[in-house]
């Protein structure tokens, strides 16, 4: 097996490379491991559209196609939640990177590994009913992690996209495949973390990558058959735009546009090799039959000299028809980008109050700026922006050969990990980053499907790194709680019915705290990071909440392979 190199982003970003330790692993568990089928009834498209419902199963990534990460379930609840303990505790046969989000149907739990490895489980006791290891193909280029997060049940298949940029139907009662597709090819850089969405016999995947000079996209594949349906391509022939001078929330980003039209004019669009991933699940308004999702940096990260405009859709909020894939509208919040502040937290549908105080469907986003963003689903206008959750400082200095200090770092703010709402409380809780770092920018060609940062971004010595566990109102963006952590936040969090809201953090700490204060109610100590989403689901009248601990490779939390699953007496 070969990987293209990822050596220098790893010294800025914990980059994992496949090791041959990893590599003799991986050939040790390309065998599919059957210990009994997995005794799971088919999954409706009536069910998934009524997920948020559910205190029974947990159908897909973040809850719903919302993607609000509200439980509706209260058995287990402030009053009782002290009482929590350790139902059940799985090990994979992967010791790395854990972020994946347990899906729960009908009793069978569905979770998957680094690598892009599969595991049914009885979701009572944390018994393996079958085992799905994926065989990379020869070539493997990824970033921040061979990271795989989750799958989707749909009828009697699971939908997997694979770190060696594959879309694949296995068959939920077996895991035998059913088919595959080839997303993209790895060899350019293309790979899959991201769990699909799979909704009316479409399967939805976004594409990494943006660090390596692809060209993003959003795709749509036949349930049944693998064939591709729509493409839209995250980076349209004219990336240009308006020639944005400040942010979203107006703050000048020191951009030398004459510069940059004259570079235009010299070179011409530099769309094909653009970047625009897309590492995060989709929205789906049902009511409308759109999608909202975000787009990451381009192509180069932190040198801009080559890629002049504002390098649409790049770090912008998208909306799509989704019978078709066509554009219906977007929104960006950093024009050309030189400090990796991508959007990458998935998008969450809810009802918002508008400058006016009228309540409409709203769609918000959690940035690694650390602002909150509110806006109208209809138009994908901005409606307003929180509080800051994180120190800001020196946005939006330019990157420099020496080190231009700015703050927040490359990480966030809010990173991938997905944030949770609570409607009946008007909030929203975000996991949160605080690393100070320098961006140094260095032009360098297109380097052929190697990792092109344009430069470094780096965490400075000495300088406190924390995080934060945030509540904010986003019906006025005013920060009603926030929690200290003493390590930076990445993985999830989920909100429950019962007043309670659940995460982890890199140094193995799992706890609940109050929703409406941030107290700390229960904790537990895992053994190994909890940068994964916790999910809750019930089986046999008790309800449970189960999360993976198996750290993380971007920050270089302590490593595990455990799915641990918690409940009352």
């Amino acid at each position: 097996m070969y990987v293209k190199g990822l050596a220098a982003f790893a010294a800025a970003l914990g980059v994992g490379l496949l090791s041959g330790a990893a590599i003799a692993q991986e050939v040790k568990q390309e065998k599919q491991s059957v210990l009994g089928n997995a005794n799971v009834s088919p999954v409706t498209q009536e069910q998934l559209n009524a997920a948020d419902k559910s205190t029974r199963d947990f159908l897909l990534t973040n809850g719903n196609y919302a993607q609000t990460r509200f439980y509706p379930g209260k058995q287990i609840s402030r009053d009782n939640v002290k009482d929590l303990h350790v139902a059940w505790i799985f090990q994979t046969d992967v010791k790395e990177s854990l972020e994946t989000s347990p899906i729960v149907v009908d009793g069978v739990m569905f979770v998957t590994t680094s690598f892009s490895h599969v595991y049914a489980l009885d979701a009572k006791t944390g018994q393996q009913l079958w085992h799905y290891a994926h065989k990379m193909g020869p070539i493997t280029v990824y970033c921040c992690g061979p990271n795989n997060r989750g799958v989707q049940v749909l009828g009697d298949r699971v939908y997997l996209a694979t770190l060696d940029s594959k879309l694949m139907a296995l068959n939920a009662k077996t895991g035998e495949v059913v088919w595959t597709t080839n997303i993209a090819d790895p060899e350019l850089g293309y790979s899959e973390t991201m769990a699909p969405t799979v909704v009316k016999d479409k399967v939805l995947i976004g594409t990494n990558g943006g660090e390596y000079g692809i060209r993003g996209f959003v795709r749509a594949y036949d349930a049944k058959t693998g064939k591709q349906l729509w493409n839209f391509h995250t980076i349209p022939e004219n990336s240009v735009g308006v020639w944005a001078t400040k942010d979203a929330t107006g703050r000048d980003m020191h951009r030398n546009i004459q510069a940059e039209k004259d570079m235009l004019a010299k070179i011409g669009d530099p769309y094909a090799k653009l970047g625009g991933g897309v590492w995060q699940n989709p929205s789906v308004d049902l009511a409308t039959n759109r999608i909202y999702f975000v787009v990451g940096n381009p192509s180069p990260d932190l040198d801009g000299s080559n890629r002049p405009g504002d390098n649409l859709y790049t770090n912008s909020l998208v909306s799509l028809d989704l019978d078709t894939g066509k554009y219906v509208c977007h929104f960006q919040y950093i024009a050309h980008d030189v400090w990796d502040l991508d959007a990458v937290s998935p998008t969450v549908l809810v009802n918002v109050k508008d400058k006016s105080g009228k309540t409409i469907p709203g769609v918000i986003h959690a940035g690694k700026t650390g602002h909150i963003y509110v806006h109208d689903r209809k138009d994908c206008s901005l409606i307003r922006f929180s509080e800051a959750m994180v120190p800001q400082e020196n946005m939006w200095v330019l990157p420099t050969k020496e080190g231009a200090r700015m703050l927040p770092g490359a990480n966030g703010g809010v990173e991938w990990s997905p944030i949770a709402t609570d409607p009946g409380q008007e909030l929203a809780y975000a996991i949160n980053l605080h690393q100070p770092m320098t961006y140094h920018v260095e032009s360098s060609a297109y380097p052929n499907g190697k990792l092109w940062l344009g430069g470094a971004f780096k965490v400075i010595p000495g300088e406190k790194q924390a995080g934060n566990i945030t509540a904010v109102n986003y019906n006025n963006g005013k920060i009603k709680w926030q929690v200290n952590t003493p390590e930076p936040m990445i993985g999830g969090i989920l909100a429950t019915a019962g007043g309670l809201v659940f995460t982890g953090e890199g140094n193995g700490k799992f706890a609940a705290y109050n929703s409406s204060n941030g107290k700390e109610l229960w904790s537990f100590r895992a053994g190994a990071g909890v940068n994964a989403p916790p999910s809750s689901y019930m089986v046999g009248g008790k309800q449970y909440v189960v999360v993976g601990a198996g750290g993380n490779t971007q920050l270089d939390y302590k490593r595990g392979n455990n799915i641990i699953a918690f409940t009352l007496d």
